[in-house]
């Protein structure tokens, strides 16, 4: 059990730590100036490979020896790829997949 003290300093350093993470771009660049090549280069390859680790990270413990090992997550996968290039939604086709692989999970296999 944390005492009193513990919780206050976890939850100043989280509050310091996200105020500095949002701050810190403005004070760095400057408005006046042209964002630097390399800033735009991350800015542009950054969320695909986070993406490419999520999905990574989320196949690694897949067991191909059953069926109910790699069906569900196969069938997720299928359905955020259609509902990804039918509405182009970001967010419906995680919602979406996520929910659907619950519900294969939870009540199919």
């Amino acid at each position: 059990m944390m005492t009193i003290t513990q919780q206050i300093i976890i939850i100043a350093s989280v509050v310091i730590g996200t105020l500095l993470t949002r701050f810190l771009p403005f004070m760095i660049f400057k408005p006046d100036k042209p964002t630097p090549s390399y800033i735009k280069y991350l800015g542009y390859v950054l969320p695909p490979a986070v993406f490419g680790l999520l999905v990574v990270y989320s196949l690694k413990n897949v067991s191909l020896t059953s069926l109910d090992g790699f069906v569900p997550e196969l069938l997720a996968i299928g359905l955020i790829i259609v509902l990804h290039y039918w509405k182009r939604s970001m967010l419906l086709s995680i919602a979406g997949g996520t929910v659907f692989y619950m519900f294969l999970v939870q009540g199919v296999f």
